[in-house]
C-alpha cells in the first residue's frame, strides 16, 4: 500500500554509480566501495582539514576549539587582502568542479553519477569536519577572524550555508539529467509512483519477507522520548494524524458505553478492537534504515535492463502497515550530519591509558556530537520542521531539502549489476596499473634499485613493484631492518602482509602508525594490533604533530658496510588509492638520504622535531622555511634581471606566509605557475599583486595528488617532491618530508609528466581573479572543419603506460639477444640511456651484430615480438582514427619529421628481404623501441582510420622492397606541414586506453596554437614566460 508523501515530488531521482569490482556480488561491491570511500574521502575532498591544529588561545572556551584559524586573532577592523579568498568557499568551488564532471556529456553515464556521488561524500565530510570546527570556533568568546578573508567564524558559517543552498539545486539538476539518460540506457531508478501493478505486488511481497523482520519502528510521545539520530544514518519519518487518533478514541469510548448498555454483539466487538488503539499524544514515528538489508532492491525486469527501488522508498510504501494503529498523514526521509571534528588529545592521561585504547574511546564520540545539518528528500511540513529543529537545536538555514537520495554510496555498486557489454558502454575502460617499464620483474628488485635510482609514477605504474621489494627484503638474509611510516593502509594490504612476514622472519620491523588519520583511525588501530602481534615495533605519531610523511628505509649488511634503500613518496602506502591517485614513489640507495632516513626514524622514536638533516626537508622546522628562502632567491634574481621562476603543484594552498611571499615574488617580476587541484586561497591575476601568477587545475578520472616544488628557470630549476601541501596544517602542525630530485633522468621524468599535464585540452581549467574557473572547453579550438581537438592527459598517460610495457618487453628481448644493452624504459619519457652510454635520442648506428639479429632472429622471438607489435599497433591505431591524432600532435610539433627521419634510416639500413623479415602489416612506429620510447613520438601521425593505415603500411613495405621512398614518408617541409585530416566529432573519439573496440567519449577543453618543440620545452616556455 502506498503512503502519501510529505509533498509530492516527481523529480526525486535515482542514482547509478561508477565502476566497481565487476565480479563481486552487489552487496559486497557496495560494502567495499564504502570502505574505499571512507579511506580516501577526505583526500578526494581536497583535505577537509585532516590535521590536529592549534587550539584557540582563549580562556573562556565553551567547546573544544581547533583549526588553523584558531591561532589567528586578527584586528576586528582588518580588511581582507584583495589577492586572497576564504578557504571554505574555495573548497566549495572545488567541489562544484567535481560536480561539473557529473554534467560533462563526454564522460560515460555511470562515471558521471560517480562524480555526483563524490560531490555528495565530499560535502558530507566537509560539514562533519570544517563546518563542525567552525561551529566550535563560533562559540569562543574571544574575537577570532580568518586572516585571509577577514571573516569571523559566524560569518564564514553564514556564507557556507548560503553557498550550499546554491549548490543543492545544481546537484539536483545534474542528478536528474543523468538519471533520465540512464533510464534510456536500461538503468532505471524507479520511485513508488512509477511502479506498475506487477512491480508493486512483487515489491510488497519482497518487503514483507526480507525487510519487515529487521525493522525497529519508534513512536515519539511523553513515554517515548525523541531518540538519538546517528550521524549520516537515514530515517523514514512518518507524520501521524493526532486528530484522527482522537476521533477514534471517541468512537472507542462510545462503543464501550454501548457495551455497558448491553447493545448488540457488533458493538462489543468494536469495543474489543478499541483496546488495540495506539498510545496517546503520538504525532511522529521513525523507522531507522536496517543495516541488514540491501539498499538497492532490483525489480524483476526484461532482458538486460536493470530496474530498482531504494530501500527507504520501499519502507515508505508500507509505512501505513508498520503504524497500522495510527493514521499516516505523510512520510519523508531525513538524515542528520553531526560535527565529527574530534580532539584526539581531549581527556587523555598518557600515564594511565594506552594511546590506542584512548583513540578507541575518542572515536565512539563521533556519532554523538552536535548536529550541523538536517537533510530531507522533500520539504518538511511546518509542524515536522518545527519539531525536528527544536529537538536537534538547528536553525532553518541549516535545513536542506533535495530530491537526490540522501546517501549516494550505493551508486558504486550499480555497474557490477549490469552485463559486461552494457557496463562497458556506461563506464570508463577497465584500467590496471602497469608493472614499471624501468624495472625487470624477472630480476631481483634489490639489485636493480641498488644499480640506479627509480621513480615510479602511480597509478600509471603499479605499487606492486614496491610491495615486491618489501617481499624480497623480508626474505633477504642481508636485510637487518625495515622501518616505515603508515598513515593510511588498505583494509586488505599486501604491503602490510609483507612487513608482517618480515617481522616473522626475524627482521627488525618498525612501523610508525598515525592513529589520527581522519576516518581511517579504526583501520589503523586494527592494523597496529596485528603488527604488534607479529613482533613488529609499533610507535605512534607525536602528541601535537600528525606524522603525514611517507618514508620507508631498508637497511642491509653488505660487504662494503651498511646500505640503506630508502623509499620516499608523495602518496600513502595504500594499494587501493594507488590505483586512483597520481603520485610519485622515489627509491634510492643514496648514502646521504639513507643517513637522513635513519636519523628521521630515530627522531620519531624520541618525538624530536629536529632540523638536522643534510638533504631531506622535514616539517615543521624545514619545509616552509626552505620554501620561503628559495622564493627569496628567485626574487633577488628577478631584481638583478636574471632568469627566474617558481612552480608549485599541490592539492591546496592556504598558508598566509607562503601566499604573501608569492605576492612579493610576483611584484618583483618572478613568473609563478601554480597547479592546484583543490583549495586555493590565492587569487591569480590581481593587478598590482599577483599579475605574474597563473593557476590551473585538473579534476578528472584520476585524482591529482602529487606535490612538486620548482625553483628557478628551465636551465637550472631545482625540483623537490613532497608529502606536504602548501597549507599551515601541513607545514606547521605535521611531520612531512620533501626531497630533491638530483638525477637528471628522473628530473626529466617529472618535467615530462608536467609537460603532458599542461598540454591537457580536456580537463585543464584556469583560476580567474574573481575566484571562478574557466569552463570545460573554454580554451578549445576548432579546426577548419569545425571539430574540437581534444587531449586528456590522464587517458593519454594510461595508454602510454600500457604501450610502454609492451615496448619495454621488446627492448629487453633485443638486449638479451645482444648480450646486454645500454638503454632502459622510463615512464613517461620512454627509452633513455643508462649511465655511461650515449644519450637517448642520439643518432643510432645499426651495428653488424644488430643487423645480423634483425635478419636472423628466432621464430619464437619473432612471434612474441609480432604479438607485442600488433597489440601496441591496435591500441595506437584506434587513437589515430579520430581526434586523438591531432591531440597527441598537440603535445609536440615536429613528430612527423622525426618519424620520417627514422623511417628513412630504416629504409637505408634495411637488410635484404627474407622469409624472417617483419610482416608488412606491422606498425613501423611500434616496432622501433627508440622511436616508440619518446612520448611525443607515440603521437599517431594522422594516417586516418585503421583500414587506411593498413594500406599505407603495406604500400610502405612494398616501396622498401623496390628501393623507392615510403609513401608515408614526409621528406619535404610541405609534406610535414600539410593539414591533418579532420578529427572525429567529440562524441565519437576513440580512447587510446580502451582495451576493446568500443567507442569512448573523451572530454573537450584547452587546445593551444601549434606548439613547438617537445612537451618539456613547451611547458617551461609557458611556465617561465619564454
Amino acid at each position: 500500500m502506498d503512503t502519501p508523501k510529505d509533498i509530492p515530488n516527481p523529480e526525486e531521482t535515482a542514482d547509478p554509480g561508477a565502476a566497481a569490482t565487476q565480479a563481486a556480488p552487489a552487496a559486497q561491491v557496495e560494502a567495499e566501495a564504502k570502505r574505499a570511500a571512507a579511506s580516501s574521502r577526505d583526500e578526494i575532498a581536497a583535505q577537509a582539514d585532516d590535521a590536529a591544529l592549534a587550539d584557540a588561545a582563549a580562556t573562556q572556551v565553551s567547546a573544544p576549539v581547533r583549526g588553523e584559524e584558531a591561532a589567528q586573532a586578527a584586528d576586528p577592523g582588518a580588511g581582507a587582502a584583495p589577492y586572497m579568498q576564504n578557504r571554505e568557499l574555495s573548497w566549495l568551488t572545488f567541489n562544484e568542479r567535481v560536480l561539473d564532471q557529473g554534467a560533462d556529456e563526454t564522460v560515460p553515464l555511470l562515471e558521471r553519477l560517480n562524480f555526483v556521488s563524490i560531490f555528495w561524500s565530499n560535502l558530507q565530510e566537509f560539514f562533519m569536519v570544517r563546518v563542525g570546527s567552525l561551529t566550535d570556533l563560533s562559540l569562543v568568546k574571544k574575537h577570532i577572524v580568518d586572516s585571509k578573508s577577514g571573516m569571523t567564524p559566524a560569518e564564514q558559517l553564514d556564507a557556507i550555508y548560503a553557498r550550499c543552498h546554491e549548490l543543492y539545486p545544481i546537484q539536483e539538476r545534474t542528478f536528474e539529467e543523468v538519471r533520465r539518460l540512464l533510464g534510456e540506457h536500461g538503468v532505471q531508478h524507479l520511485r513508488p509512483d512509477e511502479l506498475d501493478d506487477g512491480q508493486r505486488a512483487w515489491l510488497s511481497a519482497y518487503v514483507h519477507d526480507n525487510v519487515m523482520p529487521f525493522l525497529s519502528p519508534q513512536i515519539i510521545n511523553a513515554r517515548h522520548p525523541f531518540p538519538h539520530l546517528e550521524n549520516g544514518a537515514l530515517y523514514v519519518v512518518v507524520r501521524l494524524n493526532d486528530e484522527a487518533e482522537r476521533q477514534r478514541k471517541k468512537e472507542a469510548a462510545k462503543a464501550k458505553a454501548d457495551k455497558d448498555g448491553k447493545t448488540d454483539k457488533a458493538a462489543v466487538k468494536e469495543a474489543k478492537k478499541a483496546k488495540n488503539l495506539g498510545a496517546e499524544g503520538v504525532t511522529l514515528g521513525l523507522v531507522p534504515m536496517p543495516r541488514q538489508c540491501e539498499r538497492v532492491i532490483a525489480l524483476p525486469g526484461k532482458g538486460k535492463e536493470l530496474a530498482f527501488v531504494l530501500l527507504e522508498h520501499a519502507i515508505e510504501m508500507v509505512a501505513a502497515e508498520i503504524f497500522s494503529m495510527y493514521t499516516v498523514k505523510h512520510t519523508n526521509v531525513i538524515c542528520v550530519t553531526r560535527n565529527a571534528d574530534l580532539d584526539a588529545t581531549e581527556g587523555s592521561d598518557e600515564a594511565d591509558e594506552d594511546y590506542r585504547e584512548h583513540m578507541k574511546r575518542i572515536l565512539k564520540k563521533r556519532s554523538r556530537l552536535a548536529p550541523v545539518r538536517l537533510e530531507s528528500e522533500r520539504p518538511l511540513s511546518a509542524t515536522l520542521e518545527k519539531l525536528l529543529l527544536a529537538r536537534l537545536n538547528l536553525k532553518p538555514h541549516q535545513v536542506f531539502s533535495t530530491s537526490v537520495p540522501l546517501d549516494l554510496g550505493y551508486t558504486f555498486g550499480l555497474a557490477s549489476r549490469l552485463p559486461a557489454k552494457e557496463r562497458a558502454a556506461l563506464t570508463n575502460p577497465p584500467f590496471s596499473p602497469q608493472w614499471p617499464a624501468s624495472l625487470d620483474r624477472n630480476r631481483s628488485l634489490i639489485e636493480q634499485v641498488t644499480e640506479r635510482e627509480t621513480l615510479l609514477s602511480y597509478p600509471y605504474e603499479s605499487m606492486d613493484a614496491f610491495v615486491q621489494l618489501l617481499r624480497e627484503a623480508a626474505n633477504d638474509a642481508s636485510v637487518i631492518s625495515i622501518k616505515i611510516t603508515l598513515y593510511r593502509l588498505a583494509s586488505q594490504s599486501h604491503l602490510a602482509e609483507a612487513l608482517i612476514n618480515a617481522a616473522e622472519n626475524g627482521k627488525e620491523v618498525t612501523a610508525l602508525f598515525e592513529l589520527r588519520a581522519r576516518f581511517d583511525e579504526s583501520n589503523n588501530i586494527e592494523w597496529s594490533q596485528r603488527f604488534e602481534a607479529a613482533g613488529c615495533h609499533v610507535i605512534y605519531g607525536f602528541r601535537n604533530f600528525k606524522v603525514h610523511s611517507k618514508i620507508c628505509t631498508i637497511t642491509r649488511q653488505t660487504e662494503n658496510g651498511l646500505q640503506h634503500i630508502t623509499q620516499l613518496g608523495t602518496g600513502n602506502y595504500n594499494e587501493k588509492t594507488a590505483k586512483l591517485y597520481t603520485d610519485f614513489s622515489f627509491i634510492t640507495c643514496d648514502s646521504q638520504i639513507g643517513h637522513d632516513a635513519a636519523d628521521f626514524f630515530r627522531n620519531m622514536a624520541l618525538e624530536n622535531t629536529s632540523d638536522n638533516y643534510d638533504i631531506l626537508w622535514v616539517a615543521p622546522l624545514m619545509i616552509k622555511q626552505n620554501i620561503l628562502r628559495n622564493i627569496d632567491v628567485q626574487i633577488e634574481r628577478a631584481r638583478r634581471g636574471e632568469k627566474c621562476g617558481l612552480f608549485f603543484k599541490t592539492n591546496s594552498i592556504t598558508d598566509k606566509e607562503v601566499i604573501d611571499k608569492l605576492v612579493e615574488a610576483s611584484q618583483a617580476g618572478v613568473p609563478i605557475d601554480l597547479f592546484v587541484r583543490g583549495i586555493s586561497c590565492i587569487l591569480p591575476g590581481v593587478e598590482g599583486y599577483t599579475d605574474r601568477v597563473r593557476e590551473v587545475s585538473i579534476v578528472g578520472q584520476l585524482l591529482e595528488h602529487s606535490r612538486i616544488y620548482g625553483f628557478g628557470p628551465r636551465d637550472d630549476c631545482k625540483l623537490y617532491l613532497s608529502s606536504a601541501d602548501l597549507m599551515t596544517r601541513n607545514m606547521d602542525k605535521r611531520i612531512e618530508i620533501a626531497w630533491p630530485i638530483l638525477n637528471d633522468t628522473l628530473r626529466n621524468q617529472v618535467l615530462g609528466y608536467l609537460g603532458i599535464c599542461y598540454s591537457d585540452t580536456a580537463k585543464l581549467r584556469e583560476l580567474l581573479p574573481d575566484g571562478s574557473y574557466t569552463a570545460l572547453g573554454a580554451f578549445a579550438e576548432r579546426d577548419e572543419n569545425g571539430e574540437v581537438e581534444l587531449f586528456d592527459s590522464q587517458k593519454y598517460l594510461i595508454a602510454e603506460a600500457q604501450r610502454m610495457k609492451l615496448v619495454s618487453a621488446e627492448l629487453a628481448a633485443r638486449q638479451e639477444a645482444n648480450n646486454g644493452g645500454s638503454a632502459r624504459m622510463v615512464f613517461p619519457l620512454g627509452e633513455v640511456a643508462t649511465a655511461g652510454s650515449a644519450p637517448a635520442g642520439a643518432d643510432e648506428v645499426v651495428t653488424e651484430e644488430e643487423s645480423e639479429f634483425i635478419a636472423h632472429r628466432s621464430p619464437e622471438l619473432e612471434a612474441a615480438e609480432a604479438k607485442a607489435v600488433r597489440d601496441a599497433a591496435d591500441a595506437m591505431a584506434a587513437a589515430a582514427t579520430a581526434t586523438a591524432a591531432s591531440v597527441l600532435e598537440a603535445v609536440t610539433k615536429g613528430v612527423a619529421q622525426e618519424v620520417a627521419a627514422l623511417q628513412a634510416r630504416e629504409a637505408q639500413g634495411a637488410t635484404a628481404p627474407s622469409e624472417d623479415a617483419p610482416a608488412a602489416g606491422s606498425d613501423p612506429v611500434a616496432t622501433d623501441p627508440a622511436e616508440a620510447a619518446d612520448p611525443a613520438a607515440t603521437a599517431p601521425t594522422a594516417e586516418g582510420p585503421v583500414a587506411e593505415r593498413a594500406e599505407l603500411d603495406a604500400a610502405a613495405a612494398t616501396a622498401v622492397e623496390e628501393g623507392r621512398p615510403r609513401p608515408d614518408t614526409a621528406p619535404t617541409a610541405a609534406a610535414v606541414t600539410a593539414p591533418v585530416p579532420a578529427p572525429a566529432p567529440a562524441t565519437e573519439v576513440i580512447d587510446a586506453a580502451r582495451t576493446d573496440d568500443g567507442r569512448a567519449i573523451v572530454p573537450a577543453a584547452v587546445v593551444e596554437p601549434a606548439p613547438e618543440g617537445n612537451a618539456i620545452a613547451r611547458f617551461f616556455r609557458r611556465l617561465f614566460g619564454k
